[in-house]
Order: C-alpha cells, then sequence, then structure tokens
C-alpha cells in the first residue's frame, strides 16, 4: 500500500509542472549540446565566405536550441530504459520532475522554433538541415536503430555529424564536398567513441534491452 502511495505522489509531482530552471536545462543533454555549438562552429569558420558576427551568434544559438530539442525528445521517448539504467535514474523524467508529456510539448516547441528561426536568421538549406538532423536523431536513431540493432550507433551516429554541415550552410547557403568531409570525420568518429563508453555500461544496456556492441 505504501508503495502505491509512493508511486502516486511521484506522478502527482511530476503532473504539478513543479520543476526549476535546471530540470527544463537538463533535458536538452547540455554536454552534447556543447559539442553540437562547436561543431556547428568550426563549420560556420571554416566557410569562405564570411557572416556577421551578429548573425553568427544567432544561427549557432539556433542550432544548439535545435539540439537540445532533440535531446529533450531522445529523453522523451527513451523514458522507459532510463528509470532502468543507473546513469540515467537521475535525469528530470525518471526522477519524477517533469512528465512525458511535458518533456515532448517542450521538445517539440523548441523544434519547430529553432528551424523557423533559423531560417530567418540565414537560410533554408541550413534551416533544412537543421530539421532533418533533429528527425534524424529522434526518429531514425531514438525510435528505431538504438533498439533494433546493435549497428544503431554506426548509422546513428550520423545525427552529430550534420552540425558542421549546417555550419557551413549558414555561411555559404549550401552543401559542398568541404562540408562532406567534416561530418565524415565526425561521423567516423563517433562509434568507437561511443563504444567506449559502453563498454562500462554493458550491464545497463543488458538490463534495458538495447542491444550494444
Amino acid at each position: 500500500m505504501s508503495d502505491i502511495s509512493t508511486n502516486t505522489r511521484v506522478e502527482s509531482r511530476s503532473e504539478t509542472g513543479e520543476a526549476g530552471f535546471g530540470d527544463y536545462f537538463a533535458l536538452l543533454k547540455p554536454r552534447v549540446m556543447s559539442l553540437v555549438v562547436f561543431t556547428a562552429l568550426v563549420g560556420l569558420l571554416a566557410a569562405p565566405v564570411p557572416v556577421h558576427p551578429l548573425l553568427a551568434f544567432a544561427a549557432i544559438l539556433f542550432v544548439a536550441i535545435g539540439g537540445g530539442a532533440s535531446g529533450a525528445l531522445n529523453m522523451w521517448y527513451d523514458a522507459d530504459i532510463d528509470r532502468i539504467m543507473r546513469r540515467t535514474q537521475s535525469r528530470p523524467i525518471p526522477a519524477g520532475k517533469i512528465s512525458e508529456s511535458e518533456t515532448f510539448a517542450f521538445g517539440m516547441f523548441l523544434s519547430v522554433f529553432a528551424v523557423i528561426m533559423l531560417a530567418l536568421a540565414s537560410n533554408l538549406v541550413a534551416a533544412g538541415l537543421l530539421a532533418f538532423t533533429i528527425f534524424f536523431y529522434v526518429v531514425v536513431y531514438t525510435m528505431w536503430l538504438k533498439r533494433w540493432t546493435p549497428q544503431n550507433i554506426v548509422i546513428g551516429g550520423a545525427a552529430g555529424a550534420f552540425p558542421p554541415m549546417i555550419g557551413w550552410a549558414v555561411a555559404t547557403g549550401g552543401v559542398s564536398i568541404e562540408s562532406v568531409l567534416m561530418f565524415t570525420l565526425i561521423f567516423m568518429w563517433t562509434p568507437p567513441h561511443f563504444w567506449a563508453l559502453a563498454l562500462f555500461m554493458k550491464s545497463d544496456y543488458r538490463d534495458a534491452g538495447v542491444p550494444m556492441l
């Protein structure tokens, strides 16, 4: 009986919206978002076309928001396995601080906002790449590959390799061999990087039913 009442209190807290700024910020996966910002900035600065500093700042900000939005949607969909894995049990949803419905609404709003604002601040190519990146990370990787194949990060790692292409497109308005090479560099780096981390969490992935090399 006490377990039922405890669970009820946790669910009630998650539905009240009583969460601080830090909880919502945690939904954006700030450490991952920092890598998105860095690689997008590299792509923008490496481009042969100069960009006004104010427009560059705005573009990188919206790319960061888009990256954070995909992180929030990832947490929304993965809430069930996040409750099982020790590494993720302290995230806002498993901790009962923010509900799944609130997280979904938050992520969707930020996704649409980031794509529209990037289109206004730069161009449609950059905005289209950002929209595709969010779609790829949330739908292709999170909803499909992650729970289906141990090769999930091999293919899904492409989501983290798109930011320099977005930065390049902000400056040039298009895609070129140089931006594709930057994409390829990060795409090749991602799997061994992630596998090295996954080795320390293999029992968590096994308990959650996530196939991982």
